[in-house]
Parts: structure tokens; C-alpha cells; sequence
């Protein structure tokens, strides 16, 4: 089953390295979810004002 899915992968062109860089990104980006309080309040609230005054 083994040799059958390497000749697979040779086929489909998916190489060993190409198969250990999904499974570190997975690895590294799959356990964490995404922080999304921030998203709760509204974008024109968290983004900084380009206008900027001055005080004479």
C-alpha cells in the first residue's frame, strides 16, 4: 500500500519535502484559531484617522 502511494504521489508530482512543508504549515497555523474579538468592534472605529489637525 506504501509503494502504491508513493507512485501516487510521484504521479501527481508531490514530493517528500513538498509533504513535510504542509505538515509543519498544518503544525504551526492548524492549532491556533484566529483571534477574532478584535473584529467586534467596527473597522472605521479601529483603523487610526489619516486627517490629521493641528493646534495653533
Amino acid at each position: 500500500m506504501k509503494r502504491i502511494q508513493k507512485w501516487f504521489e510521484v504521479i501527481a508530482g508531490i514530493s517528500q519535502d513538498e509533504l513535510e512543508r504542509l505538515a509543519r504549515s498544518r503544525e504551526i497555523f492548524g492549532t491556533a484559531g484566529m483571534d477574532v474579538s478584535a473584529l467586534k468592534k467596527p473597522a472605521c472605529w479601529r483603523r487610526r484617522s489619516r486627517v490629521q489637525t493641528h493646534s495653533v
